[in-house]
């Protein structure tokens, strides 16, 4: 099967004819709103500023206190890690992100190492924190878990830069499988496409945005 991401999946649930053409034929891209190029800066800026000490440009100085709160906490940051998973035998095990036996990738915006524990940050710049999707902390702290096999507790994080708010969640190193074993139906569905090579559209409030124009859905 493709290698999967947590918003690839997210994607093919929304729509299994829009995964095919974006991941499968390629022969589309997303198309990027004005709320994507903002949230792209305000991760390259949180990043350099935790990482570097850059200062943040005027556009960006409303972050400063929830980032002076993360550059405070105690321990060995690391900003933008690309986590590969692959498949062993049953089991599961690192790999590189770009690697040819790469079964799941995903990116945490921040790693904090602090000894046989570790938090973890993801950035959001929504402003409503009501319908906050904390399922892909779970898979970046099992691909952390099983990275750092040290490990045996992670606090997990959605840094709501904007607002100011903190969605958190905590994981331990026995519930690493078990969060890889909840995506199992919806993989067992994108198995199932694959195979059979039928990708049927699904009609929904995001379509007027996709990039798939010869859908009998698009109202672009």
């Amino acid at each position: 099967m493709t290698a999967w991401s947590y918003s690839s999946l997210k994607t093919f649930e929304q729509c299994p004819k829009k995964y095919y053409h974006l991941k499968v034929l390629k022969d589309v891209k997303d198309k990027r709103g004005t709320a994507s190029i903002y949230g792209e800066k305000v991760h390259t800026a949180a990043e350099e500023f935790i990482r570097d000490n850059t200062p943040l440009a005027p556009e960006f100085r409303f972050l400063t206190s929830i980032l002076d709160v993360i550059a405070a906490i105690p321990g060995e940051k690391l900003c933008e890690v690309k986590l590969g998973i692959a498949k062993d035998d049953g089991g599961l095990k690192p790999t590189d992100f770009y690697a040819e036996d790469v079964w799941w990738r995903g990116i945490a915006d921040l790693v904090i190492l602090q000894g046989d524990t570790a938090l973890s940050i993801d950035y959001k710049t929504g402003k409503n924190t009501r319908y906050a999707d904390t399922k892909q902390l779970d898979a970046v702290a099992a691909a952390l878990f099983t990275h750092y096999p040290k490990l045996t507790k992670i606090k997990s994080a959605l840094a709501f830069v904007v607002s100011k708010d903190f969605i958190h969640k905590e994981h331990t190193a026995d519930m690493r499988d078990s969060y890889f074993a909840s995506f199992q139906p919806q993989l067992d569905s994108l198995a199932d496409a694959e195979q059979s090579g039928v990708w049927n559209p699904k009609s929904g409030p995001l379509c007027a945005y996709c990039p798939v124009t010869d859908c009998e859905h698009n109202r672009a």
